[in-house]
């Protein structure tokens, strides 16, 4: 299985490759690569639902109104989205 969290064409030893986002540590969060993943968490901005997209160091990148809103913009931006609840 190719990882998708390589850097700059090298890919990361089998050993490192996460075996199940949910179970990852923050140190191994933030070791992914901020260019790589973005994730999606629900939040409360100015009294109204929406969805705040922050880099994997949590990091805060932008906000949209709904959930697909923010995924497809990850995804435009050649990164992989993750779901934070």
């Amino acid at each position: 299985m190719t990882n998708p969290f390589h850097e700059d064409g090298v890919e990361m030893p089998q050993e490192r490759i996460p075996a199940d986002l949910r179970r990852m540590t923050n140190k191994e969060l933030r070791n992914l690569g901020m260019s790589k993943l973005a994730y999606v968490r629900p939040v409360i901005y100015e009294g109204e639902a929406a969805f705040a997209i922050h880099a994997a160091d949590g990091t805060p990148m932008a906000l949209t109104e709904d959930r697909d809103s923010a995924v497809e913009a990850i995804i435009d931006h050649e990164m992989i989205p993750a779901w934070v609840h």
